[in-house]
């Protein structure tokens, strides 16, 4: 439920900060800027764009180089070990700086600093920096900033868990047309290998009508397609004291005039149900693309990943979605490298990849995080082993993955423009339904239009096109 009174103190504490940022300003030239770098997943840049909104709402000028910001912000991402290992790279070149530079001001937040070990490290080894605070408080960033501003100590501010949600806080979106909306917070899943359920807590689904609320407002204020965002967007509305599925909120949200496209992820397949295929079927607004994370093609391995479901279900929902949505792209997640995989396991891997042609496959080493069952199991691999398994998925994604390629040249598609193309200004580039790049001639002021496009030539996994 949204904390109406929780909004208020922290706008009175915006007030309070834009007062001392005033300050901070005249003595500084007239500028003071900050800089928040984004680690990790979707949700995490979401998170990002909402302390980017406070931030410039307090006074800060927001630049991308943190180089020469005054304030820096890390939202950091602990899926995997190396995540954490470039966070303290990056803390490493920061206090070279503030050896010069007493005045720079750096805070951490996001999933890594949920971590107690990862606090302790902070604690005794960088000591310079000024604010730390984790994903359940995140709301309450205006008051840590205050607090940070008004002090010489350092802040730790980590919460175990929270029931709370308030949102209708300033927000920074990177783009005017499109636009991520967090409908729900957490994961019940603890999957044996994940830490995100430790860092960001339990369930919690926001109200529909809230959802609603704030994507109409978005609308009124040019977006045109929405990214629905929720570790597991299947199980969408089941602590809710009026319970409603994520395919009814879909059905919803279709409902909004002037919203052209919806996206949603994650997906997790024991709770993809038929209702929600069945709406996706019907559907001329939600988007023909869905992110399914297979993980493992190996019964043993799921059960001991704790998936909860088979390689014959999931394949079963495949043929489903392809039946009902036949343009649909599928993209998946996958580990190699799990405790106790066998080359019989990872074949399994390699049949679905087969019996599937995903589009794309986004494919990991399995990173050992403290606190998950899998990292204490005794049967952990031999790096050389897990490397050679790897680059056997690795090749078999990229060969049916290029098999899908190239499959709409010569088709007219609709095509959202996102931005001028990096490479060449006479062109734009946009994404089709399936998220499918696309690149063709044309200018800055169809940044943000939904045009159609023949497809002329495929890249492999992005096309050229003609402007219709």
């Amino acid at each position: 439920m949204a904390n109406i009174e929780e909004q208020k103190r922290q706008y009175e504490y915006i007030d309070k900060c834009k007062e001392i940022i005033a300050k901070k300003k005249q003595d500084n030239g007239g500028h003071y800027t900050c800089a928040v770098v984004t680690f990790g997943c979707q949700m995490n840049a979401r998170d990002s764009e909402k302390l980017e909104g406070i931030l410039k709402e307090v006074g800060y000028e927001v630049i991308e180089d943190e180089k020469s910001a005054d304030f820096v912000i890390y939202n950091t991402c602990t899926v995997r070990d190396n995540a954490n290992q470039k966070v303290y790279g990056h803390l490493g070149i920061l206090k070279a700086r503030k050896n010069k530079n007493k005045n720079l001001q750096i805070a951490l937040c996001g999933c890594m600093m949920q971590e107690p070990s990862v606090i302790e490290i902070i604690k005794t080894k960088y000591r310079f920096v000024n604010l730390v605070f984790g994903t359940h408080n995140i709301y309450k960033f205006a008051e840590l900033l205050y607090r940070m501003l008004t002090s010489d100590s350092q802040i730790i501010d980590i919460w175990e868990d929270t029931d709370q949600i308030v949102e209708d806080l300033p927000v920074e979106r990177k783009y005017s047309f499109k636009s991520g909306i967090n409908i729900m917070f957490g994961c019940n899943n603890f999957c044996s290998y994940c830490i995100v359920p430790y860092v960001r807590g339990r369930e919690r689904s926001r109200e529909p009508k809230e959802i609603i609320r704030e994507i109409e407002n978005l609308v009124a204020d040019g977006v045109v397609e929405v990214m629905l965002l929720g570790q597991n967007v299947n199980s969408y509305g089941k602590n809710l004291d009026n319970p409603m599925t994520f395919a009814q909120l879909l059905r919803e949200i279709e409902k909004i005039e002037g919203l052209k496209r919806i996206r949603f992820m994650t997906s997790h397949p024991k709770d993809l149900s038929d209702e929600l295929i069945d709406v996706m079927a019907h559907s001329n607004k939600i988007c023909k693309q869905m992110h399914l994370p297979l993980q493992s093609g190996s019964d043993r391995i799921l059960q001991d990943m704790n998936r909860h479901y088979t390689k014959e279900k999931y394949l079963s929902i495949v043929d489903k979605l392809r039946a009902a949505v036949p343009d649909i792209a599928i993209t998946t997640d996958i580990i190699v490298g799990f405790p106790g995989e066998t080359v019989d396991d990872v074949n399994e891997t390699i049949d679905v990849i087969k019996k599937v042609g995903y589009d794309n496959a986004f494919t990991f080493i399995y990173s050992k995080r403290t606190g998950t069952p899998a990292a204490a199991r005794e049967d952990q691999l031999d790096e050389a082993f897990v490397k050679e398994q790897f680059a056997r998925v690795l090749e078999t994604v990229s060969t049916e993955a290029a098999k899908r390629n190239g499959m709409y040249v010569g088709r007219t598609m609709e095509v959202l423009v996102e931005e001028t193309n990096e490479h060449d200004k006479d062109y734009v580039t946009g994404r089709l339904s399936n998220n499918s790049m696309v690149h063709f001639k044309g200018d800055s002021s169809l940044i943000g239009s939904l045009v159609n496009v023949k497809l002329t030539e495929s890249k492999g996994f992005y096309y050229y096109g003609e402007m219709i």
